[in-house]
């Protein structure tokens, strides 16, 4: 078998790629243009990816690949009933960024409600050399105890977010597509969420029915100390409204680690939007976290070779 695998999202020299070279012949490739793409894909039966389009026009090109494997959860960029027209399986990585995004989700908070930018700034800058006093003010700082810490979402990752949030003491509840069963926390339905929630945090897919579900409508619904926290898809957020949401006092802040097109555009509002912390998709970046995906989607691979697929994408 001939993989052609792309590592420019997952590859800084501190993961290893070997347990795929056991089961046929490689090629890596970074960053590509869609012809060098078909080109490198031509020859080649399986096809490893993070962040490409795959469509009716790549398959054709390329009529060898009948399998495509995703360093990710979502397939969102792949034409599925085009795969299945010309046979391709197709699988993801679900689960191998639990623990880092429920991490990632609470370093933002944490950095929001501890003002933590603005005072290491200070005192790099000699704020602290300078003071006469031990401790001085510049902004106001929360506790996360005692808030009402709304998910929306239960899978695997706002499972993780809502005992981490329990654990800090928060009320935790809980809005989901499906009612959960043998569920610790109190559920509501969105609308409910949108009300109760000091702190809204964002653990669901992106598609028809959730994209822009933080729209005017919902932010108008929030309570004006509200923080919103996305770490799934920025496609769930207009945002539009949230900048001016924010910027118009409405809700408290934002913690975001993806935006609707990534890389970020220099036109996007949220970049000057107050009270709104960004970071750059890097929720799933950790070297365990990519290791641990690396390994899933070898073993996918090696599940489809031996004729037993797993996390296929139907």
């Amino acid at each position: 078998m001939k993989i052609a695998i792309n590592i420019s999202a997952l590859d800084y020299g501190d993961v290893n790629f070997s347990e795929f070279e056991t089961l046929g012949e490689v090629i890596y490739f970074g960053e590509v243009k869609t012809e060098e793409l078909y080109s490198i894909a031509a020859d080649c039966n399986a096809l490893i990816i993070n962040k490409i389009a795959i469509d009716e026009n790549l398959l054709k090109a390329c009529p060898k690949i009948k399998y495509i494997g995703l360093f990710s959860t979502g397939y969102n960029l792949v034409d599925i009933a085009a795969c299945k027209k010309h046979g391709v399986t197709v699988c993801n990585a679900p689960d191998y960024s639990t623990n880092s995004v429920s991490q990632h989700t609470f370093a933002l908070l944490l950095s929001f409600y501890g003002a933590i930018n603005e005072y290491t700034a200070s005192v790099a800058n000699g704020g602290w050399v300078k003071s006469k006093t031990f401790s001085y003010y510049l902004s106001p700082m929360h506790e996360l105890h005692g808030k009402t810490f709304g998910i929306f979402g239960y899978g695997n990752i706002g499972k993780a977010v809502a005992k981490i949030a329990a654990a800090f003491g928060a009320e935790v509840v809980i809005s989901t597509r499906t009612k959960p069963s043998d569920c610790p926390y109190k559920v509501v339905d969105f609308e409910t969420l949108l009300k109760m929630s000091d702190v809204l945090s964002l653990h669901c897919p992106l598609n028809e029915k959730t994209a822009k579900i933080i729209n005017a409508d919902a932010l108008s619904k929030m309570k004006k100390n509200c923080v919103i926290i996305n770490t799934a898809r920025g496609g769930l957020i207009d945002e539009k409204a949230l900048t001016e949401a924010l910027n118009g006092g409405k809700i408290a802040g934002a913690c975001l680690d993806t935006v609707s097109e990534e890389p970020m555009k220099k036109d996007n509002p949220l970049l000057n939007a107050k009270n709104c912390l960004i970071t750059p998709h890097i929720a799933w970046m950790p070297k365990e976290t990519r290791q641990r995906l690396i390994g899933t989607v070898a073993a996918n691979l090696r599940g489809y070779i031996n004729g037993k697929p797993q996390n296929i994408v139907e």
